[in-house]
């Protein structure tokens, strides 16, 4: 049986290695790619930009030469006349596999595997060599752009099944058959991962008639790819015809949805915090096939809460990030925020996923601390230091016990001469003022003094500083005279006379407000 050929009827085309080739009517036109795989050699393994590797032929059996192309690969790109060529700067390590999808006439969207295969890959140049008629080999120089064609045979069945496929089961997947089954019994099997190996009876194939089945769902995300063997033998021959390899590749489903690697995000985000900044990231995933449009997501915010101010947040629909996208931003007015951030495959069209972005909104020092009241008035006795002249008290709308709510003190105006203190009461809200040193009613009956009030950190954002005016009373006090000077050198003679005058020694009152006679 050497040189009988298999011959593949079925949903898909293939081609088992063959000497003879047998007549067949013409058939009609049936739309679909003039060739049931492309591959693409190159010699080089970095392709830039703009190289043109070949052409997908396809024909929907009108007059039509312009097609919609579309590539599952985003690094190539198809032209409408079917030319392929480098969309992205690649790096072919011995080949590269994807799909091309385009749609008839009648709206039929239909595939075809292509390969760019490094020339230096040995698996590559076999296939290259075994090729023939059924499968389109092209050569590329990148240098030039330049390609050469020719058909080579392809000893490998090739075949693609979707995805979590709803059956009814078994369900047929193609039918292969000997060129001597008309003269002689052919009895076909298959063995390999699949078939006689784990996973078991996944593919069976009918004894008598060669047909190759599917006994339940594909899951690519389990397995991409089955490849098993498939022996024909004529009833009573001690030996079997060479073996042929079929490959079964799983096509992929959107049949996952993204999942975040969070079901909740908590963040913080400071309510001074300026337009463009980035406040927390989010991260999803998706499990079906990568660089496909069923795992390309784009994500997005669905809700905030409150709604006020509106569109506070937005996010990069590619990387996730959530960046602050206007002002408003008020802890003591909405000093929590929720997001429901959505992530849709399909670039935003397909499955979706959901997860809760939690924001804390942090106090910032945007509101000034106050004096309760303008004016303070206050009366100290005279010659009194270390006195509690008066307590002050302020108030202010950031976070309780927080650096931009405890209150800081000072006297900006009206003591020169540094008679008083001012100090922040333990409980931060308070301004105590005391005197330094002792006040002279004579020198000055009243003090008016400027007091402003800050906090420990500075302000987020410019605000106007509070202050209040203490005037401060001194009280006369009933002082004793005072000689001038306190002590006076006097001298006289030893034998002066008895009532005789030594020295006149005045002294004044220095409360001259109360007009008291010094004796």
């Amino acid at each position: 049986m050497g040189t009988a050929q298999f011959a593949v009827l079925g949903i898909l085309i293939a081609v088992f290695q063959a000497s003879v080739l047998v007549p067949a009517e013409e058939p009609t036109c049936v739309p679909g790619f003039k060739s049931s795989r492309f591959i693409f050699k190159v010699s080089t393994q970095r392709l830039k930009p703009h190289t043109r590797l070949g052409k997908v032929a396809f024909t929907d059996c009108t007059d039509r030469t312009i097609f919609v192309f579309r590539s599952d690969d985003r690094h190539f790109t198809v032209q409408g006349d079917g030319i392929l060529k480098v969309k992205e700067l690649v790096h072919i390590r011995g080949n590269q596999d994807f799909f091309v999808h385009t749609w008839t006439s009648q709206g039929h969207k239909i595939s075809v595997p292509v390969r760019v295969l490094h020339h230096s890959n040995h698996y590559g140049d076999h296939i290259h060599h075994q090729h023939q008629h059924h499968h389109h080999h092209t050569k590329v120089d990148p240098a030039n752009k330049t390609q050469s064609v020719t058909d080579q045979p392809l000893p490998i069945l090739h075949f693609r099944k979707a995805s979590n496929v709803r059956g009814p089961f078994p369900l047929r997947v193609s039918q292969i058959r000997s060129s001597d089954d008309k003269i002689k019994k052919i009895f076909y099997s298959i063995t390999g991962p699949g078939a006689d190996l784990e996973p078991v009876g996944l593919f069976t194939m009918d004894r008598d008639t060669g047909i190759l089945y599917l006994t339940q769902p594909l899951d690519r995300e389990q397995k991409a790819l089955y490849q098993f063997l498939a022996h024909a033998v004529a009833d009573g021959a001690q030996q079997s015809e060479e073996p042929m390899e079929i490959n079964v590749k799983v096509i992929d489903q959107n049949d996952n949805k993204p999942v975040f690697s969070q079901a909740t995000y908590l963040g913080e985000v400071a309510e001074a915090s300026a337009k463009g900044l980035e406040v927390i990231k989010v991260v999803a995933t998706d499990a079906d096939e990568p660089l496909t449009d069923n795992s390309d997501f784009l994500y997005r915010i669905i809700d905030q809460e409150p709604t006020f101010p509106a569109h506070l947040f937005e996010i990069n629909p590619k990387n996730g990030v959530i960046r602050v996208n206007a002002g408003g931003l008020d802890r003591e007015k909405y000093p929590k925020y929720t997001l429901v951030v959505r992530a849709t495959d399909m670039r935003g069209e397909g499955l979706d996923g959901e997860t809760k972005v939690i924001l804390t909104v942090t106090d910032s020092n945007d509101i000034a601390p106050v004096f309760t009241q303008p004016l303070y008035e206050a009366s100290v006795a005279e010659n009194k230091a270390d006195t509690l002249v008066v307590t002050m008290s302020v108030t202010d709308g950031d976070e309780p016990h927080s650096p931009a709510w405890n209150a800081k003190f000072t006297i900006v105006a009206g003591d020169p001469g540094g008679l008083f203190s001012v100090k922040t009461g333990l409980n931060k809200r308070e301004g105590i003022i005391s005197t330094v040193k002792g006040l002279d009613f004579e020198k000055s009956g009243t003090h008016t003094l400027m007091v402003a009030v800050e906090n420990e950190v500075p302000f987020a954002t410019p605000l106007p500083t509070s202050t209040a005016t203490v005037v401060v009373t001194v009280e006369d006090v009933n002082e004793a005279p005072i000689f001038d000077p306190m002590e006076k050198h006097v001298t006289k003679r030893e034998d002066l006379e008895v009532d005789a005058d030594v020295v006149q020694y005045t002294a004044s009152d220095p409360d001259y407000a109360r007009k008291q006679k010094v004796t």
